[in-house]
């Protein structure tokens, strides 16, 4: 088995790994930090936990190690929290050598970030939105981009999607011309549109561990399902998260929307379920804080939209509840894949409603099996132990939300996206001069 200096890494690095007990390069490494010091640009596809940001930090800091001038490259990732984790890994990997790092992610101050990529950090881990943002508002603080040697799109295969091309597009517009800089994808599912990337360069090289069309759910996650009315859907997750089978049990709960995902919360919470959320409306602060609550097991139960279906450095999952179905099969695959791993057993759970049938034949068709139906949730346990607590539970919750605005800030930012981009705003607001003149006007005809 090869060791990180076999890679060609120097000395210090592969010390500075060994410290943190990191003494054998995974397959990912090893198939990538050769080629990547060798200069080439790189698709690296391998599961989550499998090392993938060792592999392109390590190479990346080697050659930095060699001439640090100025921004050397730029991480981009789909969420804050995968941008922090991967801070975190710079920030120890560069701790002997004065690595300076910036940390560019919505949800903090704007006029610090910009200030601090006017002082030409070394590395520069950063979402999509917010370097798109500080580019246009301030384009004199980050002149340096354009002498950076190294670009990475983290979880690739999501930054490729429709809803991250406008921000990329200005991102990649300071950065230098592909041809002076060099570029690692890496992802744990590679697409076609990341893998049409190689077709455009004769200097890519794709090391995939995991083919997308390979990927096996491990023997020992049990997958199974539960018919579950509209209606009733709060109370068979109460009832399934006290059963004997899971009342201790450590679980993800996957839903589609930041609306559902703050009302479960709510509803376990007064509950007495220990339990925390992750979605898109939390601040910046209460996410970050719900995750250290769920990794110290002071919330058992995490409940999450997809942004902690991959990436995250999560502890053991026992059981995965999918109570939404997400449209996409492999956000299945990636959902699941957070319980049954180094080999130990997991179950997911999908909660199937009369519109899920279409989504749950395709996944099923995606992982080339069938899921078994749970049947310890009965009508008579639901009646007896969660139907009547969940209802007043969720009639309180919904109370709350009302009372605090929920959602409002996410309208005022889209509000001012549209300005931004002149386009025309539909608050469905009514105002009173034009109740008054949409009376005149009925009264006129």
């Amino acid at each position: 088995m090869s060791t990180f200096k076999d890679l060609g890494l120097p000395r210090w690095l592969c010390d500075t790994l060994s410290g943190v007990k990191i003494t054998r390069p995974t397959n990912i490494q090893s198939g990538t930090i050769p080629e990547i010091l060798k200069g080439k640009n790189c698709i690296g596809g391998a599961k989550t936990g499998s090392g993938k940001t060792i592999a392109f930090a390590a190479p990346m800091l080697a050659k930095w190690a060699e001439d640090p001038c100025g921004i050397f490259g730029v991480i981009l990732t789909p969420t804050r929290e995968l941008a922090m984790q991967i801070a975190e890994q710079f920030g120890a990997m560069g701790s002997n050598v004065n690595l300076k790092t910036a940390l560019i992610i919505g949800g903090q101050s704007m006029i610090e970030q910009s200030n601090s990529l006017k002082n030409n950090p070394d590395f520069i881990i950063a979402t999509p939105g917010r370097l798109a943002h500080i580019i246009q508002e301030h384009p004199d603080d980050v002149k340096g981009l354009k002498r950076m040697k190294f670009v990475v799109l983290d979880e690739a295969d999501r930054l490729l999607t429709d809803s991250f091309t406008e921000h990329l597009g200005i991102c990649f517009s300071a950065f230098p011309d592909s041809k002076k800089r060099q570029s690692l994808l890496f992802t744990a599912t590679v697409t076609d549109a990341v893998r049409s990337l190689k077709d455009k360069s004769d200097n890519v090289f794709i090391h995939e561990l995991d083919k997308i069309d390979d990927v096996v759910i491990p023997e020992k996650l049990k997958l199974s399902y539960i018919l579950t009315p509209f209606l009733v859907k709060e109370a068979i997750l109460h009832n399934l998260l006290t059963k004997d089978d899971f009342k201790e049990s450590t679980v993800m709960i996957f839903v589609n929307r930041s609306e559902t995902c703050e009302l479960i919360k709510r509803i376990l919470k007064e509950l007495d379920i220990r339990v925390t959320a992750l979605h898109s409306e939390m601040p910046q602060s209460e996410r970050t804080n719900s995750l250290h609550r769920f990794r110290a097991g002071a919330a058992r139960v995490l409940v999450s939209t997809d942004l902690g279906g991959r990436g995250l450095d999560i502890p053991s999952v026992e059981l995965v509840v999918n109570y939404d179905i997400p449209r996409d099969p492999d956000d299945f695959i990636h959902r699941v894949g957070r319980t049954a791993r180094a080999g130990r057993k997991g179950d997911a759970i999908s909660f199937v409603t009369p519109n899920d049938l279409d989504r749950i034949l395709a996944i099923e068709d995606r992982i080339g099996r069938k899921m078994d139906e749970y049947e310890k949730v009965t009508d008579n346990a639901l009646i007896k132990d969660s139907l009547k607590s969940t209802l007043a539970a969720k009639v309180d919750a919904r109370m709350e939300m009302d009372k605090e605005n929920f959602g409002e800030r996410k309208q005022k930012l889209r509000e001012k996206q549209l300005l931004r981009n002149n386009t025309p705003v539909k608050t469905g607001k009514v105002t009173k001069e034009k109740k008054s003149k949409k009376a005149k006007s009925t009264k006129k005809q």
